[in-house]
């Protein structure tokens, strides 16, 4: 398995799973730890990836909210007539009620 396929199926099992520790990653991928930790630094500059401190707890997680969408997976989106209703709710919200609708529309609208 190449660096980047590794880091392709570490980003979707991290998806999967939310959170993970450095060692239990190193054996699954059969890795050292540092290794893991170079592919998570470089997930980080692409993906909300982020290390947790922590003796218990601690280790790498994919942030609230962020799944992964592989190609091979059909990508869900919205009809005309949902997109249309959520531009019409967003045009009356304001501040992170608006925000959140404008993600769900760069996410799912055609």
């Amino acid at each position: 398995m190449s660096p980047s396929e590794r880091r392709q199926e570490l980003l979707e099992l991290l998806c999967l799973r939310r959170h993970d520790t450095y060692g239990n990653l190193a054996q699954e991928f059969n890795v050292s730890k540092r290794t893991i930790c170079r592919d998570v630094a470089v997930l980080m500059c692409s993906y909300p990836v982020e290390t947790v401190c922590g003796r218990f707890g601690g280790g790498v997680r994919v942030m609230d909210g962020y799944y992964y969408h592989h190609k091979s997976h059909a990508r869900r989106s919205l009809n005309q007539t949902q997109t249309a209703l959520l531009r019409s709710l967003r045009d009356q919200l304001a501040g992170e009620d608006r925000d959140t609708i404008n993600s769900i529309l760069v996410q799912f609208a055609p």
